[in-house]
């Protein structure tokens, strides 16, 4: 399949509150890894030239060390290397964020559960974004109960999007009921959660329960899987590899075409600090699978 010509306009739109994106994003969490600052740079500016106007990242994305825990030098942050590339920012351009975790070379990983630590997680990503204003932020939520009920921390987001900080609101790591416990508090506008062809599938339900509520569903690993943040495995799986084969294209590109597959309120956000899987995985946008093809990867 050719690639250069294909934008991220071919996979569609979708509305998150006001904004309309391209159903195919970019997800900013590996471009941390390589010392070599420019080489994002470049990267993300490839990305907008190519339709991108919607990048997903957070202000824990950094190394050394973060998330990927890996890197040497200087730290370098993803919502910084987004400013450098792009701000001034386009006027379509959405960026979405994270809150709920953080991290502190020192001292590792954080959660934030009090208004106040809300507050200064998005004070954080305004800061480094150089923004007045954040299009879309997520709670993050941790795998238990937390220390807070969800409803007090998500109340103190809304405060902040009443306030004029954040625009959209959305849940990452939620499961159904969650939604509705949040529901008369703001609108909800994304759910990000781990799904992906061959991982994660009881997340089927919460998929078309989101579509069902006119919530965008944004799953993250997508390519990676399990896999997560090592990245994705070279044994891609048989039922990928003879759909691969059988459109001329590469497993990665099966796996997001499917991915946008799932229904129209679902968006793609694959990261790569790699301007060549870059041009293919936006060119899975234009891929078309077949009743047989999803029927073998189902």
């Amino acid at each position: 399949m050719p690639t250069d010509e294909i934008t991220a306009a071919a996979a569609g739109t979708w509305t998150l509150g006001d904004r309309t994106v391209h159903r195919m994003g970019f997800g900013s969490m590996r471009i941390t890894a390589n010392p070599d600052r420019d080489r994002a740079v470049a990267l993300l500016r490839r990305a907008v030239e190519l339709g991108v106007n919607h990048i997903d990242t957070a202000a824990f994305y950094v190394s050394p060390g973060g998330t990927l825990r890996v890197g040497t030098g200087p730290a370098r942050y993803a919502t910084e290397l987004i400013r450098a590339a792009l701000a001034p920012y386009p006027q379509d351009l959405v960026i979405a964020t994270k809150v709920g975790f953080g991290y502190d070379p020192e001292t590792g990983f954080t959660e934030a559960f009090t208004p106040a630590q809300l507050r200064a997680q998005v004070e954080e990503n305004l800061r480094r974004l150089g923004r007045d204003q954040l299009d879309v932020v997520y709670l993050r939520l941790g795998r238990g109960p937390g220390e807070v009920p969800l409803e007090e921390r998500f109340g103190a987001l809304a405060d902040l999007r009443s306030a004029g900080l954040i625009r959209h609101l959305g849940l990452s790591n939620v499961r159904p009921e969650q939604l509705d416990d949040v529901a008369g508090i703001a609108p909800v506008v994304c759910v990000q959660n781990n799904y992906g062809v061959d991982a994660y599938r009881e997340q089927d339900a919460l998929v078309r329960a989101s579509g069902e509520r006119g919530i965008a569903y944004v799953p993250f690993f997508a390519l990676a899987g399990t896999g997560r943040e090592a990245g994705a495995s070279a044994a891609q799986g048989e039922a990928v590899e003879a759909v691969a084969r059988a459109h001329g294209v590469t497993a990665h590109q099966v796996r997001l075409a499917w991915t946008l597959h799932q229904g129209p309120h679902v968006l793609a956000i694959p990261g790569t600090a790699d301007p060549t899987h870059l041009v293919q995985n936006i060119a899975a946008g234009a891929l078309t699978l077949t009743p047989e093809d999803l029927k073998n990867l189902t």
